[in-house]
Order: structure tokens, then C-alpha cells, then sequence
């Protein structure tokens, strides 16, 4: 379980920090934006797109891999790396997340989670042990335990009941960990520990004294993005960041849009991930820096207006994307009405790379001691700002 977390810089104003994750398969600079790549892809964008964007770390889903096409499957040819031909990390969930939102008849106890598939209706059982033997056999860099969470809004005694199994599967899964790490496909993967308490703000700390003396050196902090509020997701992060080691990485698990993930740096997290970026692409929703003379921050842009139908500048000429650098406007909005597959991929790349440029000025700005100016920019925006 042990990881090495080099802490570069903090800001002196905020929590947020800049560093590096060392993984099995590479540093990775924090704070960080994981693309998601749910099946062993990013969807319409090649493994060497995403490095030369300077991608370090991916995020690859547990249960739909172990669906389809089976982690023995991916086991045999060598693990997720080789299979996808991803030569970054590769940071895979616990499944539980799909099993409680995608399964049928979902059933849960203290041995585990059994539900139906959606894919054939198959009824199988996920239990904090299997979760880490698929985990292994993806042969992922960072792993991350089983949980369960009980979404918003939630009782007392559901949140007590979260914790209560979170903790106990987290022990289970430590144990099934230390027996499959030496003959694992990657010896240097590492598990993660993940907090529970919903809204509680005592559940929030018992739970995250409990998984932190179960001596785990890094984090997700769970149970947000579930449908709660803005403000209750960053108290959840405030109720357990002070029980959580200052030296150790911290995952906000399902997060988020731009703001949002700044906000969260400045709280603390280091890392992220969400499917915003690629699903909006899909449906003509672009993410646009706003110019210079206006501050910064974002505004976002639906291609298929149609005020973009005789627009022939870029879509962003801050943005080095490969859309934003040879097309146009008019031409996206083209593609998207014609639905023609090359406009959702521009639309991705485009978007892709607008959160990894934003990482990148984060780090940049705690670097250079301007990342509250960035906050405040980012705080203030007008989330209702689409052209």
C-alpha cells in the first residue's frame, strides 16, 4: 500500500499544493486531471494523443472491464498497460460505483454486493476480495478498495451503515492485497483507501480515522458527485481533510467541471476525474477560454447554435488542439449537424485538452504563488455562461 508522494510546492494561502505521485508506470504531476477511459479506451482519442498532451495517468472502470472482455482475458495478454498499449499509469476504481447505479436486483450484505449485469442480466457477487483480484489481474497502478456509499440525500443510519462496511470491507481488501501482490502482473501497484459519511460531518471523521489506522498512505474521498449539492461536496472534503495525512495524495473521486476541480484543489485534493469532458463533447458542448482582456476563466459553447452556421474563426485560438488549430467554427458546427464521427472527435480532443492545459496552469500558478488570483476568476464565473 505504500506510495511515494513528493509534496513540490504549497500555495500560502490555500490548501492546494503541487507534486508527484511515483508510480510503477511513471511520475505523474499533481494536482492532475485523469481522462477516463471506462473500457480500456478513451473514447475516439489513441493512447499516444493523449501522452503527446502531455497525459500522465488514466482512469480505467473496474466493472465494465471485468464484463467485457473479462480481466482474465486482459490478464492473459500481459495486463491493462499492454492490452490498451497505454505506456502512463493507469488508475482503475473498485466497480462498486457501476454495480450500485448500472445492476439489477442489486443486493447488498456484509459479504458483498450481488447483482444482475446490464449487460446479459447475469447475476454476479462483488465483494471486496474480487474486486482487488480483478484489480490485479488489470494490473492497474493505483487500485482502489471496494466501498459503499449510500448517495444523497441519506439517513443517519444509512451513512452509519456505509461506514460501518466501508471499514470492514477496506480490512478484507488489505488482506486479499498482500496475498495477490507478489506474483501480481504489477508488484508496484498500489491500493488506495477510500472515506465515507455522507453529510455527517462525525461520520466524515470517524471514518477517515478508521481507514487512515488500517495504514493506508493515499485516499479517494467518496460518497460526493452522487447528486449533492456544490457546497455539500466541498464540506465533505472539509470534514475529512483534517484527519487525512498532510503528506498523502488525496482522489476526488467522479469530479468535476473546471471550477469545480479548482475549488476542490484549493481544499486540498490532488487528483480527479469525471466524465464531463468527453460526454459533453459528444454532444456539441465545448469548453472555451475566455480572452485575455476578460479575465480568466471559461465560458462554454454549443457548436450546434446557429450563430456559429457562417462563423469562420476558431473556436478557441488560445487553445492548441489540432480542431482549434486547422478548423473553424462553421465547420464543427457542419460536422455536428451532419453528424459526421470527426466532429465528436474534434469536440473531444478539443475538450480533453482544455482540462489538461488546465491542470497545467494550476500547477503553474501555485508554482508561481498566483493560484489564488486563478481561484477567485474561477469562483466568480457565471455557470450559466454558454454562447
Amino acid at each position: 500500500m505504500n506510495v511515494m508522494f513528493t509534496i513540490l510546492k504549497s500555495d500560502s494561502k490555500t490548501k492546494a499544493r503541487m507534486g508527484i505521485i511515483h508510480t510503477a508506470h511513471g511520475d505523474v504531476r499533481t494536482p492532475v486531471f485523469l481522462p477516463i477511459g471506462t473500457k480500456g479506451a478513451i473514447k475516439s482519442i489513441a493512447a499516444e494523443e493523449l501522452k503527446f498532451w502531455g497525459a500522465e495517468m488514466i482512469l480505467a472502470n473496474t466493472y465494465h472491464l471485468w464484463q467485457r472482455p473479462g480481466d482474465a482475458l486482459i490478464a492473459k495478454a500481459g495486463g491493462l498497460h499492454k492490452f490498451m498499449n497505454w505506456k502512463g499509469g493507469i488508475f482503475t476504481d473498485s466497480g462498486g460505483f457501476q454495480v450500485f447505479s448500472l445492476g439489477k436486483m442489486v443486493k447488498i450484505t456484509d459479504q458483498g454486493v450481488r447483482f444482475n449485469a446490464d449487460l446479459d442480466g447475469s447475476t454476479h457477487m462483488l465483494t471486496p476480495e474480487s474486486s482487488v483480484q480483478i484489480q490485479a489481474n488489470l494490473g492497474s497502478d493505483v487500485a482502489v478498495v471496494l466501498d459503499e456509499f449510500p448517495g444523497f440525500p441519506a439517513t443517519r443510519e444509512q451513512a452509519e451503515t456505509s461506514v460501518r462496511r466501508t471499514t470492514m470491507w477496506a480490512k478484507r481488501a488489505i488482506d486479499e492485497y498482500v496475498k495477490l501482490l507478489p506474483n501480481a502482473i504489477n508488484q508496484g501497484q498500489l491500493l488506495w483507501g477510500i472515506t465515507q459519511g455522507s453529510t455527517f460531518a462525525d461520520l466524515r471523521q470517524q471514518s477517515t480515522e478508521e481507514i487512515v489506522a488500517l495504514g493506508f498512505k493515499s485516499f479517494c474521498i467518496g460518497g460526493i458527485a452522487v447528486g449533492e449539492t456544490e457546497e455539500h461536496m466541498y464540506q465533505a472534503i472539509n470534514d475529512s481533510q483534517p484527519y487525512l495525512p498532510v503528506n498523502a495524495p488525496k482522489h476526488l473521486l467522479g469530479v468535476g467541471t473546471p471550477e469545480q476541480i479548482v475549488r476542490a484543489v484549493s481544499l486540498g485534493c490532488d487528483s480527479f476525474d469525471c466524465v464531463i469532458p468527453t460526454r459533453e463533447a459528444r454532444h456539441g458542448k465545448l469548453y472555451v477560454n475566455l480572452k485575455p482582456q476578460d479575465g480568466d476563466g471559461y465560458v462554454t459553447v454549443n457548436i450546434m447554435n446557429e450563430k456559429f452556421k457562417e462563423d469562420f474563426t476558431p473556436l478557441d485560438n488560445t487553445c492548441n488542439c489540432y480542431g482549434c488549430q486547422n478548423h473553424t467554427k462553421s465547420y464543427l458546427r457542419h460536422l455536428f449537424m451532419s453528424e459526421e464521427p470527426l466532429g465528436v472527435r474534434l469536440a473531444t480532443m478539443h475538450n480533453l485538452r482544455f482540462y489538461l492545459n488546465l491542470m497545467q496552469r494550476v500547477r503553474d500558478s501555485i508554482e508561481t504563488e498566483s493560484f489564488g488570483e486563478l481561484l477567485k476568476n474561477y469562483k466568480d464565473r457565471t455557470k450559466d455562461a454558454i454562447i
